[in-house]
């Protein structure tokens, strides 16, 4: 009989773990393109899979907009505001209440940036954000980037 209760525990453990997975339908690429003399443009690129949408930084009333926070680093002047690139869509969506900015497949989010030394430096941060599709949405994620900045 403890044969059979032990091989009964094992069984649940392990149907338990599959249910268990979690649900990640964005991944992320973080590089730097320089673009000139101490500049570069920083790519952070989302890739989107299946139906689900991932929210603009400016997104409407409701869900968690896409947000980038930067660590401080005295070797890197922000320059302008990150540009989204991809195909912008927007949606009145009932359960927010709110029309929507969202992307679905791709988006290149974009931060322009200046190097103060000729030094290769790396800029750390975060990304914040959040995915639905039409039956739900995730909790928003925090991500954290490591971006290497290399002079020529």
């Amino acid at each position: 009989m403890k044969k059979f209760g032990c091989f009964t525990l094992l069984i649940f453990f392990f149907s338990g773990i599959g249910f268990a997975q979690i649900e990640n339908p964005v991944s992320w690429n973080f590089t730097a393109t320089n673009t000139g003399a101490k500049q570069f443009d920083l790519h952070m690129t989302a890739t989107v899979s299946g139906n689900w949408h991932i929210y603009a930084q400016v997104c409407g009333e409701g869900p968690e907009p896409t947000t980038f926070s930067f660590t401080k680093n005295p070797l890197i002047k922000l320059v302008g505001k990150i540009k989204e690139v991809g195909k912008l869509e927007t949606s009145y969506d009932p359960n927010f209440k709110s029309t929507l900015k969202f992307y679905s497949g791709n988006v290149d989010f974009v931060q322009k940036v200046t190097v103060k030394s000729a030094a290769n430096t790396t800029l750390k941060g975060t990304v914040l954000y959040m995915v639905c599709n039409d039956k739900r949405c995730l909790p928003p994620k925090e991500i954290p980037f490591n971006i290497k900045l290399a002079s020529k």
